[in-house]
Order: C-alpha cells, then sequence, then structure tokens
C-alpha cells in the first residue's frame, strides 16, 4: 500500500502528544479500476473503519459516462491498514452505481448506506421524471460491513418520482439524531437541463437543485423525504447540535461560501439559509469532535475542505460555539485536495477519507484533538 506520510508521537507522560496519521486506501488505476472517486466513511459498532468509494471502470467521468461500480474496505486497526477491495454494489454492464452515504444506528449495530444507481448513459442532467433512469437503493450490514443484505429499493420513497429527474444522496454525511431518527442528507434536480452563467467572478453550468433529507424513524424499515431547502443547494452533509436543531452544510454552484441551514423537526422542513465557510464549489464534510454531553471538555464540530486556490490544500477548521464560527484552522495537506468526509473513532480520534492529488488517490488522515489545537503540522 502506498504511504503518503506517517508522523506519530508518541509519550509516555500523562498527556496526548498530537498525532497526524496518512494511509492511501484507494489508487487509481489499481483492482481493475480506471479511478476511484467520492469517498464517503463511517466506524462501525465494534470500531472498525468502512470507506467507500465509486470504482469508475473505463474513466474518470461521473454517472452517465461509464460503468460504475460501488466498492469499499475495511479496517480493524483504525487505519493503518485496509483489506483488498470488495464491491457492494454492480448493477450492471453500463451502470453507474454512486454517492455513498453510510450510517450506524446506535440503537442496533446496523450499518445502512444508501446510494444512486444510474441506468447505462443517465446522470444528473439527463435523467427524466416517471422514469427509473435515477433510482435509489439501501443496504445494511449487521457483522460491523464483513457481508450485507440484499439491496432495498427506496426510489418512490426517496424521490418525486413523476416530478423530479433526478435525486442524489450526500455523499457522506448522513447522521442519527438523539431520537433514533436516521437522516440520510439528499438533492434533487426538478429538470433535465442546466444554463450556463457568467455572473461576477462565477463562470459555469447553473443547475437547478436543492437540497433536502430522506430520514426513516423505525430503524431503516420505511423511508420518507422531508422538505426542500429555500436555495439553489447541491451535496450536503448534515450535524445535530448541542440544543437537537439539525444543521445542513450545504454546497451552492454559484458564490464562495456554502449554505448552512437549520431545522428544528429532524430535517422536516428547514430555515432560511446562511452563508457558510467559504470555499470552492465542492463536496466538504462536517462532524460532531466532542461534546460537553458527553463528558468531553467542551463542544467541537470540525469542518474540511480545500482552502484553495480551488481544489488546493486539505484543512480541517474547528468551531466552539455551534457552527456559528470556525475561528481555527489546520491544514492536513498541501496538495491537490477536492471531496472529503469525515468520521469519528472509538478512540475519539478523527478520521477524514479525501481525494488527493488530482484524484490520484483516496487517503485516509487521522488526528487526535491535540493536533487539531496546536503541534504537528501537516505535509
Amino acid at each position: 500500500m502506498t504511504r503518503l506520510l506517517l508522523t506519530l508521537a508518541v509519550c509516555a507522560c500523562a498527556f496526548a502528544e498530537p498525532m497526524l496519521t496518512h494511509a492511501d486506501v484507494f489508487t487509481s488505476g489499481a483492482e481493475g479500476y480506471h479511478s476511484f472517486r467520492i469517498p464517503a466513511i463511517v466506524t462501525a459498532a465494534d470500531g472498525s473503519l468502512l470507506a467507500f468509494a465509486e470504482g469508475r471502470k473505463e474513466n474518470r467521468t461521473d454517472p452517465g459516462g461509464g460503468d460504475i461500480d460501488l466498492v469499499y474496505k475495511r479496517s480493524t486497526d483504525s487505519g493503518a491498514t485496509w483489506t483488498a477491495l470488495k464491491v457492494l454494489d454492480d448493477p450492471g454492464e453500463k451502470w453507474a452505481a454512486s454517492n455513498p452515504t453510510p450510517v450506524l444506528d446506535r440503537s442496533n449495530g446496523r450499518v445502512w448506506i444508501v446510494y444512486n444507481r444510474w441506468e447505462p448513459g443517465y446522470g444528473t442532467d439527463g435523467s427524466q421524471p416517471g422514469t427509473m433512469n435515477n433510482q435509489t437503493w439501501t443496504r445494511y450490514s449487521d457483522d460491523n460491513g464483513q457481508t450485507w443484505s440484499a439491496a432495498i429499493d427506496i426510489t418512490k420513497s426517496a424521490r418525486d418520482f413523476d416530478d423530479w429527474g433526478a435525486m442524489f444522496t450526500g455523499p457522506g454525511g448522513a447522521i442519527q439524531t438523539r431520537s433514533g431518527r436516521l437522516l440520510i442528507p439528499s438533492a434533487m434536480k426538478p429538470d433535465t437541463y442546466s444554463i450556463w452563467l457568467s455572473a461576477g467572478e462565477f463562470r459555469g453550468s447553473m443547475e437547478f437543485m436543492r437540497a433536502y433529507a430522506v430520514y426513516s424513524d423505525d430503524h431503516g424499515a420505511t423511508w420518507r423525504r422531508g422538505a426542500l431547502v429555500h436555495a439553489l443547494t447541491n451535496e450536503n452533509q448534515l450535524v445535530e447540535l448541542s440544543d437537537g436543531t439539525v444543521l445542513m452544510d450545504a454546497r451552492q454552484n454559484a458564490g464562495g461560501r456554502r449554505w448552512m441551514i437549520a431545522s428544528k423537526d429532524g430535517g422536516a422542513s428547514w430555515s432560511e439559509p446562511r452563508p457558510g465557510e467559504a470555499v470552492t464549489a465542492v463536496a466538504t464534510a462536517i462532524e460532531r469532535f466532542t461534546s460537553t454531553a458527553a463528558g468531553d471538555d467542551r463542544d467541537r464540530i470540525i469542518w474540511t475542505g480545500p482552502s484553495g486556490p480551488g481544489r488546493q490544500t486539505l484543512v480541517v477548521r474547528v468551531s466552539y460555539d455551534e457552527t456559528r464560527t470556525f475561528p481555527k484552522e489546520r491544514a492536513l495537506y498541501s496538495g491537490k485536495a477536492a471531496y472529503s468526509d469525515i468520521d469519528i473513532l472509538k478512540d475519539k480520534t478523527a478520521g477524514v477519507l479525501w481525494e488527493r492529488d488530482d484524484y490520484k488517490f483516496i487517503t485516509f488522515t487521522r488526528f487526535n484533538r491535540e493536533f487539531l489545537e496546536g503541534g504537528l503540522q501537516g505535509r
């Protein structure tokens, strides 16, 4: 396995030393795939890590442009080493499986993953309302990701089948709230077309996507969808705040900041959006790191994304006031960096699965609170 960096400080004293480790999990051109994209990670009930990605067989294009499988690997040593690749979903010749969005149900230890399938030749732009061009499926594992159930079709629950052209999940960023609700971040596209827009510093395709959440209150037996966000929004992730509010951190195609949108009813409806972190158009990650309610010294929410310019320099930012501000930033990697997802390990270190060096690698990075708040620097 290719190694990027291993910096591990060991100390016999009573307090922990800053720790930062990196290990490559998926490598383009390896294990039968042209490239890998769209990382997602979850910690299973036994502490093992499950790393998911899209295995793109023919080229690096999104669904609609080639054959894509959903693949995964497991780690039982906190991400230091990983198993050989396994295929979780291969929907068929020239089909695509995309947007892995896993979540652990803490009540029973079951790991769910929700994802999309696309008929050959169809992607977000081309999929038609009233068809199965775009589909939503889920699977579950009761043995910490070693084996999985058969795929379950939830397309007509997750999408307005007759009126929406497409929907997609996450990627990553699903949560279980303190009430037990499973919440899957999602976004929809009502149309089969986009417009080209030039406004201010923005030049590009303007798509009429809007974010929302798909949720289950019966441990995945049935799924419902909540209301749409009142803004043009794209890929998104969720985090639960200390007062029980669910916060969505969403990508917007036009503009230099994220949208942050709050829900007081567990993702059924959403507030008006407020500007979030400054970042290029990309999928970023957000996760609760520590909680005073769980006995930690203070509340911390962490966010990862490229600080720029463009998709360059992966950073982690920390908020101590439940996402109102992110005053502290630490660099994890100074080179090319794109999509990322975060989960918290059993030992309360943080793990980030992210795209590195123009999508040549999907890398797992682990750090502790001491790194976040001083000490080692990233590469």
